[in-house]
């Protein structure tokens, strides 16, 4: 089974560049030849062809949500975040985009091969390559909850 570990962010939005942290610790970490890492900046349809051929893909992203504290770590699938309007009518949510991706002949991981690693955060509007204390002390955590799922 071909499996991608993504981390998506930015590492100059402070809280937004934990996901490509946690793939980058999991990675030194971890090494399989059926295991790639690697990080983006995209999403929607553009997120499409970065997971394109995998069977399995474990993604770590920032989220924010209304019961979450900073530093918490979520094991979620596309078919428990909610539907995002986007700013854009070329964009798609993440589970849009699947539906469509798959409805197009793409091989793509069915929803319970694709596992989301969630990080609740902090700060994703200012700029700095710092995380905030509670999301930097939540990056092992992560990073662990990313081999338990390598392992699985």
């Amino acid at each position: 089974m071909k499996t991608l570990v993504l981390g998506m962010g930015n590492t100059i939005l402070c809280d937004d560049g934990v996901g490509i942290y946690v793939v980058q610790d999991a990675a030194r970490r971890y090494q399989r030849d059926d295991v790639d890492f690697m990080d983006a900046s995209v999403g929607g349809m553009r997120l499409l062809d970065v997971i394109a051929g995998y069977d399995r893909v474990i993604m770590v992203d920032a989220i924010r949500t209304a019961d979450g504290s900073p530093g918490d770590v979520r094991r979620l699938h596309p078919g428990d975040l909610p539907t995002l309007h986007s700013g854009s009518t070329h964009d798609l949510s993440l589970t849009g985009a699947l539906a469509l991706g798959r409805g197009m002949g793409m091989k793509l991981p069915a929803d319970e091969d694709f596992v989301i690693i969630a990080v609740e955060v902090e700060e994703v509007w200012t700029f700095g390559e710092e995380c905030t204390l509670a999301v930097a002390e939540a990056i092992p955590r992560a990073v662990e909850a990313v081999l338990a799922e390598l392992e699985a």
